[in-house]
């Protein structure tokens, strides 16, 4: 790979992790993530008039696919509930590449290579020194922090396979985009009956901030996957963890726990060997 692609590589990474930051910095973090989530909406409605419509059989997974991001979001808020950002991100990111290579080998009979065997053991090894011993986040967060890489780790699935039904890649993630939006609208309304959004309040434009972060980072990514390998530059991304330390350390007061750096640095190591 160049210079350039391991660089955007990095950058989305440490992107990823800032906007987590975001959400975990957040007082209310389901109306923190429900704000961020209008970056998104807005950035990707204008899309749905360019491309054409996706194909009918797509619509079951774009639907599923939206579904399924809330979830993910709904989880992820509680999970960061009573568990710091150093703690909870590595959880929910080294499961997902676990998850899925141990999916592909149960269904579908995929055989493991040594670099896969390697780094499931690694990422598992490093998931387990995180919840268990001294300093660990409370049961429900670790709960639901697995939960949510599951989560991950479906909704990805569903997108590899939707995203063939419909034979354009911008139309489906548009609307993907656009219905995530307006389903977690709706879960937050369900949940508390009234959003309020102030635009003069500053804790507004923060969370807005973070959903334009993170619009950033799935662009960094894309433009990655333009110029390089997937495998490599999906598995650079997972370098996130160790970010998300540093970060929860700089500026969210986290402890810099030397056990911590090293779980998370054997996750990341983990899920670069399972991306090979």
């Amino acid at each position: 790979m160049s210079a350039a692609v391991i660089g955007l590589a990095l950058f989305a990474a440490i992107l990823h992790a800032t906007w987590n930051a975001f959400l975990r910095s957040g007082g209310d973090r389901l109306w923190t993530v429900t704000v961020m989530s209008f970056a998104s909406t807005v950035f990707a409605l204008p899309f749905l008039f360019i491309y054409p419509l996706p194909a009918s059989g797509a619509w079951v997974y774009i639907f599923l696919s939206a579904a399924l991001q809330v979830g993910y979001s709904v989880f992820l808020v509680a999970a960061y509930r009573y568990g710091e950002l150093g703690q909870i991100y590595p959880i929910v990111r080294g499961t997902v590449p676990l998850l899925v290579t141990l999916g592909g080998f149960i269904v579908t009979g995929d055989k493991l290579n040594p670099y896969q065997i390697a780094g499931v053991v690694l990422v598992a090894v490093g998931i387990m020194s995180l919840v268990l011993g001294k300093g660990r986040a409370s049961i429900s967060s670790i709960l639901f922090a697995l939960a949510t890489g599951a989560i991950i780790a479906a909704y990805a699935t569903v997108d590899s396979i939707g995203v063939r039904q419909t034979g354009q890649s911008g139309a489906y993630t548009a609307w993907v985009l656009v219905l995530y939006g307006a389903f977690l609208t709706a879960a937050f309304l369900a949940l508390r009956r009234r959003l309020v959004v102030d635009f003069r309040a500053p804790d507004t434009w923060k969370a807005l901030a973070g959903g334009l972060v993170a619009m950033i980072a799935y662009g960094v990514v894309v433009a990655a996957f333009a110029l390089g390998p997937a495998g490599p530059i999906t598995a650079l991304r997972e370098t996130s963890v160790v970010f998300a330390v540093l970060i929860g350390w700089l500026f969210l007061g986290e402890t810099l726990a030397v056990r911590r750096i090293l779980a998370c640095v054997i996750v990341a190591a983990g899920a670069i060997l399972l991306g090979r």
